[in-house]
């Protein structure tokens, strides 16, 4: 039979849809289409719609699980609605966090004690275990991306060998039970974990290992209980991760999505979840058998009954079928009817009201063993349309309703172990505080300044040091100043955070020390934000008050000076030429910085502009680079009339003057001067508003070819007539040479 491609116009849904075609290359673009059509509807949250789409492409064509992204958002935006109580849900994660994973020394992922902590990029410590084994692909208290390359804190472990050594050790015991199930040792990792939940039974990250070792074992119920240990107590993403994956080897597939979809909603980044949402649904959608091909008519009669009237008018124009494959067709309905009813069967004795999911796990397990439990793919094969009816009824609500909570006395039962557990965690960890016997204010002290950390930061080396001492190391050399190792990304991205961890034990527990380390830190930054008193000179080049000055650092004191400008706020620095004699001269500008470039090695570009003049009053030296205690200069104000208007007539001169200079220069140098200072200003209509004159003066002081020494006893007059008769006498001398 030979189908001529067919169009049949759907206004409701704006699109086209082909009935079918010959060529394998038209298929394949029917496929896509019904795929695109799919992913739209998921977009707008149309669940049944984009459910039938989907099971019409499986029909068509296979469906990667990569490919169904935007169907699992569209599923998991339903479910966050219609689970009951989806807020309840991320406030038991809330609580659980707040009661069992908010203390100091507890993971904010899996809520353990830290043991061998990990400080990433933003600040905040994890567990060594959540990070290697990829739990999270973002922080969970600020979202941050988590690279997990980074090393154990060195400083934060000693402490916590130190303060809790028990801890530590069923800590560093957890490790290797992680490390046996990787070489698929899954007794000897039961064995091992089963004695770290001696010591402490409300571990929660060593039950997780212990169920994924009875998984490895293929002991599925006592990994099941691990796992609904965990999930009750802690609700954590992990915990409902692991359980769902118990029950998908169980074969109990509609529990373990759902499951999944709560992991997503209490952590929809959680590695994995979605994945397995993804092939879970290409199970459940794929088509009833590979190898009879219904056309693409009869699937958009069967599974997408919004376009059955528009498909029918169509068939008019297809062949009639033979009395064989009318036959053939309706024995592939009855097997269709016949598999529908066997699977309701299935699914209603699963899913039965007023049955705990212990219940429902006991009556498939009844008399197989927990080996024995059968896969869902080896249940009664449907079509496109039961599947996909099948899909919707396993995501509605009153399905969801039935692993949220469970129905009658048991409902109660579990909610007192739930609240039992949750208290008896935060107990443990509450009642888990420093040994003020082991307290010693030397175990905080920066390796660099030999003081109390003051803002700690940690390389991703593990080693931490003060902000500032690791800026002022990184000055001179992008490497960790104990380790050696390099920090060249570490200066590239430029991102000192704070170690939140070491921070607030500092604060909390040394806050006399911590006082007193604050005291002389802002001691110091007061000194420093003086602009009369000890203010940084940069010994370069000329500048000039409100003339644009671009600066290239690369030497280290210029970039602790520059950096110690923007710490302080004040943004301001002194430039000041070189003089043989006194080491810079005695009259400078002050510099406003308007932004700073970083570098990747550490250099920077600095825009600034010119502010205020100065005159030296003494000089000093700071950490390498020259400081100076100075006086601002102004200009004398002329208040007699007739001085004034013999003034502003000199000032008009004097601009008319330098336009005509500015316009006959050859091109060459007039588009360089644009390019480095900008247009001349211009013509202001008070020449004295401002203590440092009219702007125009300082434009051709900059840009006027003359030695910097006369531009220096230009700067540093408080005259603007004699201002003007300088600038006027070397307009005039330029003017007089010959223009070549």
């Amino acid at each position: 039979m030979s189908l001529q491609p067919q169009v049949v116009d759907a206004p409701e849904e704006r699109s086209v849809f082909f009935i079918g075609a010959d060529s394998v290359s038209e298929e394949e673009n029917h496929h896509e289409l019904i795929l695109q059509k799919g992913n739209a509807l998921a977009s707008e949250d149309c669940l049944k719609e984009a459910i039938d789409w989907f099971s019409a492409a499986m029909r068509y064509g296979p469906v990667r699980p990569g490919q169904l992204s935007t169907f699992v958002d569209c599923i998991l935006r339903n479910f966050k609605r219609k689970a009951p109580g989806p807020d309840a849900s991320k406030g038991q994660s809330r609580e659980a966090g707040e009661g069992s994973g908010s203390g100091p020394f507890d993971c904010p992922s899996c809520h353990s004690f830290l043991g061998e902590p990990v400080t990433v990029a933003c600040g905040h410590t994890y567990c060594r275990r959540c990070l290697h084994r990829r739990l999270l692909s973002k922080c969970e208290l600020c979202s941050e991306p988590v690279g997990g390359q980074e090393k154990v804190n060195v400083t934060l472990c000693g402490l916590l060998e130190k303060w809790f050594p028990g801890d530590l050790k069923n800590s560093k015991t957890l490790s290797e039970v992680d490390a046996m199930c990787k070489r698929k040792r899954y007794k000897e990792a039961v064995s091992l974990a089963t004695d770290v939940l001696r010591s402490d039974p409300h571990m929660m990250a060593a039950r997780l290992s212990r169920a994924e070792a009875h998984m490895g074992l293929k002991q599925y119920r006592l990994a099941f209980e691990d796992a609904e240990f965990c999930s009750r107590s802690s609700c954590s993403a992990e915990a409902l991760f692991r359980k769902a994956m118990v029950l998908h080897e169980m074969g109990q597939v509609d529990e373990s999505l759902q499951v999944f979809l709560h992991c997503l909603t209490v952590d929809e980044d959680f590695p994995g979840a979605k994945r397995q949402v993804e092939k879970i649904l290409c199970d459940l959608l794929s088509p009833a058998d590979g190898n009879v091909k219904v056309g693409l008519r009869e699937t958009t009669q069967n599974t997408l009954p919004h376009l059955r009237s528009k498909a029918l008018v169509a068939d008019a124009r297809v062949p009639a079928k033979s009395p064989v494959q009318r036959q053939h067709q309706q024995q592939l309905r009855a097997t269709s009817a016949h598999n529908v009813d066997n699977q309701e069967k299935r699914w209603e004795s699963v899913e039965r009201p007023g049955l705990s999911r212990a219940q429902s796990l006991r009556m498939h397990g009844s008399g197989s063993g927990e080996e024995g439990l059968k896969r869902v793919s080896s249940a009664p094969q449907l079509g496109d349309q039961d599947k996909g009816s099948l899909l919707k009824r396993k995501l509605s609500v009153s399905d969801m309703e039935s692993y949220v909570v469970d129905s009658g006395s048991s409902k109660h039962k579990k909610q007192g172990v739930e609240k039992s557990s949750k208290q008896q965690t935060a107990k443990a960890n509450t009642s888990r505080s420093v040994p003020e016997d082991k307290l010693d204010p030397n175990d905080l002290e920066c390796s660099l300044c030999m003081r109390l950390f003051y803002e700690p930061v940690t390389t991703h080396c593990g080693h931490t040091f003060c902000k500032n001492c690791l800026e002022r190391c990184l000055d001179h050399t992008p490497q960790c100043p104990l380790c050696k190792e390099s920090l060249k990304e570490y200066l590239a991205c430029r991102k000192y955070t704070v170690t939140a961890v070491l921070d607030m034990l500092i604060k909390q527990y040394l806050s006399q020390e911590f006082a007193e380390r604050t005291k002389t830190h802002v001691e110091e930054t007061r000194e420093l934000s003086d602009l009369t008193k000890n203010v940084p000179i940069f010994v370069c080049t000329m500048a000039y008050p409100t003339v644009p000055c671009p600066l290239h650092v690369f030497e280290p004191r210029y970039r602790l000076m520059i950096r110690r400008c923007m710490d302080t706020g004040t943004r301001q620095f002194g430039m000041c030429i070189s003089d043989p004699q006194k080491g810079f001269a005695d009259h400078g500008c002050m510099l406003i910085i308007r932004s700073v470039h970083f570098l990747p090695d550490g250099r920077s570009v600095v825009d600034t502009i010119g502010g205020k003049r100065f005159r030296v009053l003494a000089r000093g030296l700071k950490d390498g680079y020259s400081t100076a205690d100075i006086e601002h200069l102004e200009d004398s104000r002329v208040e007699d009339g007739n001085e004034l208007e013999k003034l502003q007539e000199l000032h008009d001169a004097v601009y008319e003057q330098a336009q005509v200079w500015f316009q006959n220069l050859k091109i060459r140098f007039h588009n360089q001067i644009l390019q480095h200072f900008g247009p001349m200003p211009e013509r202001e209509a008070d020449i004295q508003a401002t203590p440092n004159g009219p702007a125009c003066c300082w434009w051709l002081l900059a840009v006027l070819p003359i030695d910097p020494r006369y531009q220096l006893s230009v700067l540093s007059m408080t005259s603007l007539k004699d201002r003007l008769v300088k600038i006027q006498h070397i307009l005039t001398y330029l003017q007089s040479i010959p223009n070549n």
